[in-house]
């Protein structure tokens, strides 16, 4: 029997309104958008600020409990952050509270570009793009070993298997000075457009416009570049495990963008046929 697709719950604050047909639920889907992100914005409210705050983050869908577990279960988020910093203090003192099982409610986003939609009219220029929100509750993590699990987790987001090949374990002064936070979902929803630019049936029918409009995707992608070596440091040869990530994974996105810009073309060949 086919695993079944696990969904987070609509909310009313979760939920995709404008363009609703965009929305996706799905966890598989919604934690590889935050995974493959390399910054998460991460949005609290402070007791001190009339605003919320928002801050650049590295973080990683995992499960401590279960490390084999794939993304399509259910996961927490792990956050990496200073000793003190405002968040981690925050979370802190939430744990003291009388909400130390909920934890401080946080929003998280991802976001990914993958192509410049360009069209007849400057009002039906997009992006192709993948986003994702995540609603939670963030705790102070205790445990040394999930500690240094997260702290593993996050840094071979980084660069794949980049903690076996650096000074471990982390030694006292590093563990003090780092924290780790974990957010346990609640929900969360992602919005997604792919595809060719979609033009007004007028636009369309106006010849002079078409032969002078050009229009189509560029595609969007990241890239890595060739590493460079730092100023002590004394190994000849770049490592194959970071040449081979440097390599697939510049493939990997430049072949998702290209991807995007077709997938309703493929499509709809695929129903004619």
């Amino acid at each position: 029997m086919p695993r079944h697709e696990l969904e987070y719950p609509k909310e009313p604050f979760s939920t995709v309104k404008r363009l609703s047909d965009r929305g996706r639920y799905n966890l598989e889907g919604i934690h590889r958008i935050v995974n493959t992100a390399p910054l998460l914005h991460v949005s609290f409210s402070s007791p001190n600020s009339p605003f919320p705050a928002i801050l650049p983050m590295i973080g990683q869908m995992g499960s401590f409990a279960r490390p084999s577990s794939d993304l399509g279960d259910v996961l927490d988020l792990y956050l990496h952050g200073y000793v003190s910093s405002r968040l981690i203090n925050l979370s802190r003192d939430t744990s003291k509270s009388d909400e130390a099982t909920i934890g401080l409610p946080v929003a998280v986003a991802a976001s990914h570009i993958d192509g410049l939609v360009l069209a007849l009219t400057p009002n039906s220029h997009s992006y192709n793009y993948r986003s994702a929100v995540l609603f939670g509750h963030a705790q102070l993590v205790t445990d040394v070993a999930e500690k240094l699990y997260a702290m593993e987790l996050i840094t071979n987001s980084v660069v794949p298997g980049r903690w076996a090949n650096s000074r471990i374990p982390p030694n006292a002064a590093e563990m003090q000075s780092t924290s780790v936070l974990r957010v346990r979902i609640a929900t969360g929803s992602a919005k997604i457009r792919s595809g060719m630019p979609h033009d007004e049936r007028g636009d369309l029918e106006d010849e002079a416009l078409l032969d002078r409009v050009w229009t189509g995707v560029v595609p969007v992608y990241q890239t890595l570049g060739e590493p460079v070596p730092g100023p002590y440091n004394k190994v000849a040869d770049v490592p194959a495990y970071l040449q081979q990530y440097v390599m697939e994974g510049n493939a990997d996105v430049k072949s998702a963008a290209e991807e995007a810009a077709v997938t309703e073309v493929a499509k709809k060949v695929r129903d004619d046929e």
